[in-house]
């Protein structure tokens, strides 16, 4: 049958990597860092036997690995852009007499149902090409339906078709790092589309505060341009897995981890049925069907539940508990420029505060999941409760101050920097539990029982890694449940004792 015209670029020709050329010379450096370094004494024998071709093969591998950060990135970036977005717009989106929390709810319930329902129910081999489409025009569509009506029904429902892409778009990108290989290689991916997500609550906060002069219909209607963004980028830069093993199987000294695979990559067969997923070579071999069961999934699922899941649930739940419950009660008289001639430069009005606190928090998200990408190391696997735990004692910490208060109000400098500093780790915790997680699972080896059938092994990783995304969602969800009557008893006990800012607000 014929192929489609819309093909991903997985299927182009052979990169051709005599020709290939990468302006840098530090992403080696940095994805030595990453995969836990080249052997010397391989490099050195490589060198000896074929300096040419060994300096050929290194230079493909450094554009290789710019494409593919620069693509996860902004896979990253533009997925998670419109969230923020939403979020960020919410007081103009809706009636003043319309509590907020209902767009936090419909911006996260959605993508908690396209997280829940894709990995755990849906069958056989991912599309990728013929998903991502979807996602791109659901959140179009979602944006248009925002800007073109004024009713708060039909916002809603714009809100929930975005919220319901931006989940579909996140496991299925974090699913897309799985066939890349060697593991080394996945994770990179992992890292740039951890970083990218990261970036979208800077970039969004600031894209809205820029248009949302315009008005809601311009300002919303300009953003639903950005998710077109994603199928350029899958079909016109990412390299093809494909790309990476060619490197590892015309020479595997060049791109071989660290330590051995328990099994090795096995280019899989290509089909009508696949040929826009692009995940293997064309072969004469007759394709084999795979399914999961629900039962294959369980037993899949049950290990991660303690191992990922919680710890992501319990850093969710605590962070978005402080931003929506603890943090807009978080303030104080405004500093006079007598007193304190820096903060009030920044604070002019008790309204500055909850901004300030979102700020701080959006920009220590984004550094905290860029550590990978960055080439600091990962958390080791046993350490992966410690942001749960950290985040713990921050929010407790938090809910003491804005009840009870560790200072008194003529030491409201020492009450700010505090906070500050509390609100900064608890970006960084949230920010590493998230990479840490999806990085850890990206590197398991398969299961020694589905070694022979590299199917099959494929697509136990993708599940995997994509059924524990429900667990960050539904930290979120409960957290927007309890941030409400946290918010409002936490104002009723601080005008018991005398501070009255919050009814200010």
């Amino acid at each position: 049958m014929p192929r489609s015209h819309l093909e991903s670029p997985y299927e182009l020709e052979p990169l051709n990597t005599s020709t290939s050329t990468f302006p840098s010379e530090n992403i080696m450096e940095h994805h030595t860092e990453l995969s836990g370094g080249y052997s010397d004494q391989r490099e050195h024998l490589l060198g000896e036997a074929s300096p040419t071709v060994a300096t050929d093969e290194k230079k493909a591998l450094r554009r290789l690995i710019l494409k593919l950060g620069a693509s996860f990135f902004l896979f990253g970036l533009i997925n998670n852009v419109l969230y923020v977005i939403i979020l960020s717009a919410a007081l103009d989106l809706v009636p003043p007499s319309t509590p907020k929390g209902i767009i936090a709810f419909c911006n996260i319930a959605p993508a908690l149902v396209a997280k829940i329902g894709w990995p755990y129910f849906l069958k056989g081999r991912i599309r990728y090409a013929k998903r991502l489409i979807g996602c791109c025009v659901l959140s179009v569509a979602g944006m248009i339906v925002v800007a073109g009506f004024d009713g708060l029904a039909m916002r809603l429902l714009g809100i929930c078709l975005a919220s319901f892409s931006s989940g579909l778009g996140e496991l299925t990108f974090l699913q897309l790092s799985t066939t890349y290989h060697p593991p080394s290689i996945g994770g990179h991916s992992v890292g740039y589309f951890a970083s990218g997500t990261g970036a979208a609550g800077l970039v969004g906060a600031f894209l809205w505060w820029e248009v949302r002069g315009l008005g809601v219909r311009i300002g919303v209607g300009i953003s639903a341009v950005l998710p077109l963004i994603i199928p350029l980028t899958f079909f016109f830069l990412i390299p093809r897995p494909s790309a990476f093993t060619s490197l590892v199987d015309s020479d595997p000294d060049v791109l071989e981890d660290a330590q051995p695979r328990a099994t090795p990559y096995t280019p899989l067969s290509t089909s009508d049925d696949t040929a826009e997923e692009g995940q293997g070579e064309l072969s004469d071999r007759p394709e084999k069907r795979v399914s999961l069961s629900a039962s294959d999934k369980w037993v899949l699922a049950k290990p991660l539940l303690a191992r990922y899941m919680l710890p992501l649930f319990c850093v969710y739940l605590f962070e978005y508990t402080i931003n929506q419950g603890i943090a807009p009660t978080l303030v104080y008289p405004v500093p006079s420029h007598e007193e304190y001639p820096i903060l009030s430069t920044i604070i002019k009005s008790i309204r500055d505060y909850y901004p300030l606190w979102q700020l701080v928090y959006q920009t220590t998200v984004f550094l905290s999941r860029s550590s990978i990408s960055l080439g600091l190391p990962p958390l080791p696997a046993r350490l992966l409760s410690l942001p749960a735990i950290i985040q713990a004692f921050i929010l407790l910490t938090l809910l003491f101050e804005s009840a009870v208060g560790f200072f008194s109000a003529s030491a409201e400098e020492i009450n700010i920097i505090m906070v500050f500093l509390l609100i900064s780790l608890e970006g960084i915790c949230g920010g590493l539990a998230y990479v840490n997680c999806f990085y850890r699972l990206n590197q398991e080896q398969p299961d020694p029982s589905s070694a022979s059938d590299p199917e099959r092994a494929k697509q136990e990783k993708e599940f995997k890694i994509g059924s524990i995304g429900l667990a960050d969602s539904m930290g979120i969800l409960v957290a927007a449940l309890v941030a409400v009557p946290t918010e409002v008893e936490l104002c009723r006990v601080q005008v018991g004792r005398g501070k009255e800012l919050c009814r200010q607000l």
